[in-house]
């Protein structure tokens, strides 16, 4: 009897939820304030002109280009007499950081998936007006058959052709990086955002809406590169710089612990204690002698 082999797809990226989509036709001008959120964004001209900003970068975005916004950058769009399609997105993906403050020209083909998305919303979500402070889709009372799910691949689709077309060679495509050195480099960006906050009090919430990965994925491979926690990383990292103080200054343990962000001198202590073996006092005495 003949054996078959089942392959893992691998999938290069996932759009996890569609958070908006319009298709705007202003005869009017039409300004959107600065706003910014823990999504992506996508602006696409079909027809005319549009003016964008981008973290107070002003860009102007003819037939066919498409701009995207990571999340928590702060955007704007200006619009009159044109036709352009706004697509809100979630997607955690490591390969999505290609798209990171790029303005990009669509082929014809790629032109063709953004208006198939386009068409597909129409029929599926009531999206019939556009109002930048509302920002829901209903689904019509009869949507067309797997319109949402259509929407997903439609756009999955057009983001890895738009990467394929400006990374691929004859030789096959080494642009992205394997999952190994994916993993690592996570950890190196997580490990510069400890580094340098630390005076405050991050969370694995605040690193999470940072870099726009889940919690359980930045805990999973950040203990997988390192060995240790986020918040073991952070203490060891504070303690570290606590050790500067004490042996290159005259401030006290107090002062300290509030320039590293510690709740109270006595929790600093605790933690420096813990991961040295001595008091902050003890080391200081110890290191001048």
């Amino acid at each position: 009897m003949r054996k078959y082999f089942k392959y893992k797809i691998n999938s290069l990226l996932v759009v996890r939820r569609i958070i908006s989509i319009h298709y705007i036709q202003p005869e009017e001008q039409m300004v959107q304030e600065e706003e910014n959120h823990d999504f992506w964004e996508l602006v696409l001209v079909d027809k005319g002109s549009a003016i964008c900003t981008s973290n107070g970068k002003q860009i102007t975005l003819n037939e066919g280009h498409v701009l995207f916004h990571q999340p928590n950058e702060k955007h704007t769009l200006v619009c009159k007499d044109c036709s352009v399609l706004i697509l809100s997105f979630d997607c955690l993906s490591e390969a999505m950081r290609f798209f990171s403050e790029k303005l990009l020209k669509l082929n014809k083909k790629q032109m063709s998936l953004a208006k198939e998305i386009a068409d597909i919303a129409k029929k599926t979500y009531d999206i019939t007006f556009y109002n930048s402070d509302v920002e829901i889709m209903n689904l019509l009372p009869h949507p067309t058959l797997g319109g949402e799910q259509l929407i997903k691949n439609y756009l999955e689709t057009l983001l890895i052709d738009v990467m394929r077309s400006l990374t691929e060679t004859e030789y096959g495509n080494d642009v992205f990086l394997k999952e190994k050195d994916i993993n690592n480099k996570l950890a190196e960006d997580i490990i510069k955002i400890l580094k340098d906050n630390l005076s405050g009090r991050l969370t694995i919430d605040d690193i999470s809406k940072k870099i726009s990965y889940s919690k359980a994925y930045i805990f999973r491979q950040f203990k997988s590169s390192t060995g240790k926690s986020v918040i073991e990383y952070y203490q060891e990292l504070k303690i570290g710089k606590a050790k500067e103080y004490l042996i290159n200054s005259n401030l006290s343990v107090k002062e300290i612990s509030q320039k590293l962000g510690f709740d109270t001198p006595n929790y600093f202590t605790k933690t420096f204690k813990k991961l040295t073996g001595k008091t902050p006092l003890e080391y200081k005495k110890r290191t001048n002698n």
